[in-house]
């Protein structure tokens, strides 16, 4: 008996000892020793809000102090991105934002409160939704090459909903019309919920947003998914084929990333990028992100830089090309 006991003993602290050795040594030992707050740029409830809150419990729960979601809506995810890049770069202020404040707003908004690529020190890519391209069942296209082929054949008789100026949702059918020579009859709403009602109800024959809002629709047939804007098809509905697959040269995808201020602890954020790689990449983390309408995509702190550079050159062109300013 008092053999066993030692032996669980010994196990348990060996186990302790590696989980030790696996994780991130840091300078300051003390970090984090009170609340952290984690900064989302828009409002409680969308799909940025709950992946920070899931994002935030797992790190929670790994650092033993509270990370505290905090809601900074406005101005395109500019406001609350803007709070990250001033806050004091002690590792108790950090962010997650998406590809639009970190990336696209810069093209679209003359007078940015702040500059994503001096401001803000990139930390962890977590994951990124594609878009979809969907119509109404009653239109005769099985995909998106039929539907640019009939679109072109009856321009009239075909119009594209996108959920509002600026929107991912927006720049992909911009990137689309550019690849295909394609000018699409489209129209602004504000927001997904709008636009999915009108294409259900087939005013509108097609519609470009983020894959979350049509899961449940696409899943019954209600809708007919013609594309994901994705470089690979989407776990979730795997049916569903890509644009590259048919032959359309566009990616565009909605992707979430964890940042701070500029001149935080490289040993604060080199913790928090391998906690964040684990939480994501568990099997409860994909398939919880899944849900979302999510894809993991994770790194270290150099991948997100780097497709902070990749995309601002391909959005920018779009943008530019289209002649789209939200101020």
């Amino acid at each position: 008996m008092k053999r066993r006991i030692f032996q669980t003993a010994l196990a348990t602290a060996c186990l302790a000892a590696g989980f030790a050795a696996s994780a991130p040594a840091l300078a300051q030992g003390s970090w984090p020793n009170k609340p952290v707050r984690l900064i989302v740029p828009f409002p409680a409830g969308g799909s940025t809000d709950v992946v920070a809150r899931f994002i935030a419990q797992g790190l929670s729960d790994k650092f033993g102090q509270s990370f505290v979601v905090d809601n900074r809506g406005g101005a395109g995810g500019n406001i609350g991105t803007d709070a990250v890049a001033k806050a004091a770069p002690d590792g108790y202020t950090i962010g997650l934002s998406t590809s639009g404040p970190l990336v696209n707003n810069k093209f679209l908004y003359k007078d940015m409160p702040f500059n994503s690529d001096k401001d803000l020190a990139p930390i962890a890519l977590v994951c990124e939704i594609p878009l979809v391209i969907a119509s109404n069942p009653k239109v005769p296209a099985k995909n998106l090459k039929e539907f640019i082929q009939q679109a072109k054949a009856k321009p009239e008789a075909y119009t594209v909903g996108q959920p509002g100026n600026g929107t991912i949702g927006h720049l992909a059918l911009e990137q689309l019309s550019m690849v295909t020579n394609t000018k699409l009859a489209t129209v602004a709403y504000r927001g997904d919920t709008p636009a999915l009602t009108d294409l259900l109800g087939g005013s509108i024959q097609g519609l470009s947003a983020p894959i979350t809002a049509f899961i449940p629709n696409l899943a019954s047939g209600k809708l007919n998914g013609l594309a994901v804007t994705s470089a690979t098809r989407f776990p979730g509905l795997p049916n569903i084929p890509t644009a590259k697959e048919q032959g359309i040269d566009m990616v565009a995808t909605v992707w979430f990333a964890v940042v701070g201020p500029t001149g935080m602890p490289p040993d604060v954020i080199k913790a928090l990028n391998a906690e964040i790689n684990n939480i994501v990449n568990s099997t409860y983390g994909k398939a919880k992100l899944q849900t979302y309408g999510a894809v993991v995509n994770v790194g270290a702190p150099d991948l997100l830089r780097k497709m902070i550079n990749e995309d601002s050159k391909k959005w920018q062109k779009v943008i530019s090309t289209a002649n789209i300013s939200l101020n």
